[in-house]
């Protein structure tokens, strides 16, 4: 019988990663400190920011590229450690 495999995802890869957290520099600053850990060619000019209607939160979408599912997951982690970061999927 045939594995399935652990992820759909086909490495590598650029991956699309959405971040949420409150619209302060030290968000923004996080979320680009977190993706240069993992990509150093990652660009912060890649960073497609949308406030809320209200401007108290800002959410982060960008690309990285990842290697393998380890990389992924620590980027993940990451995020999730983060104090700046609420969510991100």
């Amino acid at each position: 019988m045939d594995e399935q495999p652990e992820t759909l995802v086909e490495f590598p890869c650029d991956f699309m990663i959405k971040a949420m957290g409150k619209s302060n520099p030290q968000f923004h600053e996080s979320v680009v400190t977190i993706i240069k850990q993992h990509d150093e060619t990652f660009s912060a000019d890649k960073i497609v920011t949308r406030e809320s209607k209200k401007g108290t939160f800002v959410s982060v979408t960008f690309h990285v590229y990842v290697e393998n599912k380890p990389q992924l997951d620590a980027i993940y982690q990451n995020l999730t450690d983060s104090e700046h970061v609420l969510w991100s999927m």
